[in-house]
């Protein structure tokens, strides 16, 4: 429950509200390491806490990279810091996307707005080893080309001959020229094997319901595709109860979840 300190080295703008930090521990001998698809716990001094997926390399896990949207007082307050402030950071919690599990098998990433800041952790990791993999995908789906993060990176991805890239947007706006629709028409045209493939996806609960439909419809067994349910966690530890869905605490049993294990309780009310 104790934050460790951690001091920004850096802070800019992915996009309008949407901000990325990069944080080094105070006592740099302590280090850090994560999973792909873990969170942290951010505290802004004097404010509060929110829980924050680590969108950086597992690899280099210093400097500590967060990706996220101020939509609130807590990460309104993580967006004014500058270079050299103080914020606490616990973790990290949670369970991680099954990179290891999918070697072997075509990888299909399912991104839709600042779901793809929890999910480049996963395809860091599997480009590193691509010859673990075999066909890779990523879909990424925004609301307008504005709203897209890691514009550097996907235009390097979409460089890449070794994997596919789909991107689109709900309204096309300036010069945009590419797909306009919602993430899940990509799905049908992606390159893989629906009978082996492991798929993550990552976005709002209606898009990445949508998303699970469609990879299922093309035969990928709801077994294979792993979900991030991040919401309403405040303790990070099961301790508050805030995050309990079903029979699980999210901050301890997830985010990340094979979506078979979630499917009887996304269908009853007010769960």
């Amino acid at each position: 429950m104790t934050p460790r300190p951690f001091r920004v080295k850096r802070t800019y703008a992915e996009t309008d509200d949407t901000f990325t930090l990069e944080l080094e521990p105070e006592r740099p001998e302590e280090g850090f390491a994560f999973a792909a698809g873990q969170f942290n716990m951010l505290y802004a001094y004097g404010v509060g806490e929110v829980p924050i997926s680590i969108s950086g390399d597992p690899l280099k896990p210093l400097p500590l990279i967060h990706t996220t949207r101020s939509v609130g007082l807590v990460t309104e307050a993580l967006r004014r810091l500058k270079k050299g402030d103080l914020i606490g950071v616990r973790g990290p919690f949670g369970t991680s996307w099954p990179v290891i599990p999918a070697r072997g098998s075509d990888v299909v990433i399912v991104a839709g707005g600042i779901g793809l800041a929890p999910l480049r952790p996963a395809l860091y990791h599997v480009l590193r080893n691509r010859e673990d993999y075999g066909q890779i995908a990523l879909l990424y789906g925004t609301r307008t080309p504005s709203d897209m993060l890691f514009t550097k990176e996907l235009e390097q991805w979409r460089g890449r001959f070794d994997m596919d890239v789909g991107i689109t947007v709900d309204r096309a706006t300036g010069s945009w020229r590419g797909n306009v629709g919602v993430v899940t028409r990509l799905i049908s045209r992606a390159p893989f094997d629906p009978h082996n493939t492991v798929a993550m996806v990552c976005g709002p609960e209606i898009m990445m319901r949508y998303t699970v439909m469609e990879l299922t419809k093309r035969g990928v067994p709801e077994s294979r595709v792993f979900v991030s349910m991040e919401r309403n966690m405040k303790c990070g530890i099961g301790l508050c109860g805030h995050c309990q869905f079903g029979p699980s605490f999210i901050c301890k049993d997830g985010p990340v979840y094979p979506h078979d294990v979630l499917t009887p309780w996304l269908r009853r009310w007010e769960i």
